[in-house]
């Protein structure tokens, strides 16, 4: 869609038709493409504690939310997402498919894996939102929904359209009917979405900051995007950071538990993720421990706008904690792959161990400071 007037009134289920094709016979790897097409597909749909999962919420609650104490910078907000200054930028030029080259197998498979978790999640937010929007009579949250559906539908296509030039691209329409949904309280939804969306821009730019600065590292032209891309994704978290500042009860008290426990979900998740695509960071140039707590570092200077605490991901023993628990998931999978009793007691322990682990890391010491007047802040990475 070019506009903001033009919002889909439902998320789409497939990406467009026009998508090139050309592409995926240079794209072979040693695994047969029925292969990589079964095991593509079959992670789209896998549920894991570190898949991207789908959401339904209270959607009665979320037509009473309230914004009147921050009216006007609600109101320059969705001025914003009226002006859609990314209404012309997902879409491609002739250069993008000349620009796709044949990968190493294993690169070939990571990336394979990181465009399906990311379409995974994009259209998970789709989903999400275009639900809300169609369950809530409240303006102000029925506008926003309206603009994030439009924004996400965009993202999720666009990367189908890069899975299409490998002959997988994913049926949106199918992984919505098939992945289970995590029913979540809307104070949950805020936390949880809040984080994802400005953890994603923090990684979007500093994958793009990497290949400005080394463009023969740039393996595919989908991260030329990257830029423009990840200011939707903060434009979408300054959001949940103004519903939440207007609701000043979700940041104090009991609700800051539930706070540091989605930072560290999201924080430990991310670690683990990246962790199983070593070459993906490598052919970019990148070590995969520095990229992440780079991450975490422009995420917590981002979240001091709404939370009053963040974790510190610096400490040695913080780090430690996250080590363990990616030792816990490496030895879970090697259960799994060995089968049989001892592989499920492998991956027993393997379970027990993360939990432990996840605990010791939500009680670490965090750092707490004070929330600022000025609630915006500008994407400045």
């Amino acid at each position: 869609m070019n506009a903001a007037t033009s919002a889909p009134t439902s998320a789409p289920t497939s990406a467009p038709t026009s998508a090139p094709t050309s592409a995926a016979t240079s794209a072979t790897t040693t695994a047969s493409p029925i292969e990589i097409k079964a095991h593509v597909l079959e992670k789209a749909k896998t549920e894991s504690l570190i898949s991207p999962r789908f959401y339904t919420t209270d959607y009665a609650a979320m037509d009473r939310i309230d914004v009147s104490s921050l009216r006007a910078e609600w109101d320059t907000m969705l001025a914003e997402y009226e002006g859609d200054n990314n209404h012309d930028h997902f879409t491609r030029d002739d250069s993008f498919a000349a620009e796709i080259k044949t990968l190493p197998p294993e690169l070939h498979q990571e990336f394979l894996d990181f465009l399906v978790s990311s379409i995974t999640s994009e259209y998970s937010g789709c989903v999400l939102y275009n639900e809300i929007r169609k369950n809530v009579s409240n303006p102000d949250m029925k506008a926003l929904m309206t603009y994030l559906t439009r924004d996400e539908s965009r993202h999720a296509n666009f990367i189908n359209m890069s899975l299409r030039d490998y002959g997988i691209p994913v049926d949106l329409q199918a992984l919505k009917a098939t992945k289970a949904y995590t029913y979540f309280k809307p104070k949950y939804i805020f936390y949880a979405t809040y984080l994802s969306e400005k953890i994603g821009y923090a990684r979007y730019i500093t994958i793009y900051r990497q290949l400005e600065k080394h463009p023969e590292l740039r393996f595919h032209p989908i991260f030329k995007w990257f830029e423009r891309w990840c200011n939707d994704e903060f434009r979408h978290g300054e959001s949940f950071a103004l519903i939440m500042r207007a609701q000043p009860h979700l940041l104090k008290g009991f609700n800051l538990l539930w706070i540091r426990f989605f930072l560290v979900a999201v924080y430990a998740t991310m670690f683990v993720r990246d962790h199983t695509r070593p070459m993906l960071h490598q052919a970019m140039g990148l070590d995969a421990d520095s990229y992440d707590y780079r991450v975490f570092d422009i995420t917590s200077e981002i979240t001091k706008q709404v939370f009053p605490l963040s974790l510190n991901t610096n400490a040695a023993t913080f780090r430690a904690g996250l080590n363990r628990l990616l030792k816990a998931r490496q030895q879970f999978d090697a259960g799994a792959a060995r089968g049989g009793v001892v592989g499920k007691l492998q991956q027993a322990a393997a379970a027990v161990s993360g939990a432990v682990n996840f605990v010791r890391l939500y009680l670490h010491p965090v750092k707490r400071h004070d929330l600022p007047q000025q609630i915006r802040v500008a994407p400045a990475w």
